[in-house]
């Protein structure tokens, strides 16, 4: 027998429909819904199935949205969750294209999280925000060398509380950070890393437990995120995350 569905996935369904509509323009292409970041964001979006659509997707409905996509001179890119629109990964391939799998997981309402004492949400005019930035990007490029980086309209979304950013420090050293992005009760945890040179400490988790507890202190219920490896999936379990569903991603310009 499969998997029963999970509710959350519902939820989080309508989470990724509502996040981009911040700072980018949503266009109906089929049954896909194309978001098109607004100039100065710094961000790219993708196309998502069309909220509440869950079958009837064809090779030439991929192959539409990613024209637009072209077109548009934006990433030919498509995200989507596998328990939620199971007839888009045929379609997918039926086009000639194979999507990478992530795990997506969790965190249980019901297992407590206590912010980690090295780690702490970061003010918006604060000047380690920029430093919390490069340091992802340093961590996801793996590499040492971190380079403070304009954090574009990010302020404005913090101010608002439709971003949360938590770095991790030991003493007055930043070493690493991570983000949240809450909307009502949900909330995704986004671009966790750390420096080669400041992992094996407790650095990754620090900021996953701390990101949790602020998303919870502002009444979120559902926390969760997609791993970028199982062995990535493995350390967020550790912090209690559990398993609900498959993300898939498209991207033709990475």
């Amino acid at each position: 027998m499969g998997r029963v569905h999970d509710a959350r996935l519902d939820r989080i369904e309508t989470y990724y429909d509502c996040v981009p509509r911040a700072v980018a323009t949503a266009l109906e292409v089929g049954p896909f819904t194309l978001f098109v970041a607004d100039e100065g964001t710094g961000w790219q979006f993708y196309a998502r199935p069309r909220l509440g659509r869950q079958a009837g997707f064809t090779a030439d409905d991929v192959c539409r949205v990613l024209e637009r996509q072209q077109t548009l001179g934006v990433p030919r890119a498509i995200e989507w969750v596998e328990q939620v629109t199971p007839s888009l990964l045929p379609a997918v391939r039926a086009a000639g294209h194979e999507p990478h799998r992530y795990p997506l997981l969790a965190m249980p309402a019901d297992v407590p999280v206590a912010r980690d004492p090295r780690a702490r949400e970061l003010r918006p005019a604060e000047p380690h925000l920029s430093l919390a930035l490069g340091s992802v990007s340093a961590g996801f490029a793996g590499h040492d060398d971190v380079e403070p980086k304009d954090p574009g309209r990010q302020p404005e979304l913090m101010e608002r509380g439709d971003l949360v950013v938590v770095a991790s420090f030991e003493g007055d050293r930043l070493c690493g950070a991570g983000s949240a992005a809450p909307r009502g009760d949900v909330a995704e945890l986004m671009g966790i890393a750390v420096p080669p040179g400041h992992r094996g400490r407790g650095h990754g988790t620090a900021i996953t437990s701390t990101l949790v507890a602020a998303c919870r202190r502002r009444g979120v219920e559902t926390v969760f995120l997609s791993a970028g490896s199982d062995a990535a999936a493995d350390i967020y379990r550790r912090v209690g995350f559990v398993d609900i569903g498959t993300a898939c991603i498209l991207g033709l310009d990475d």
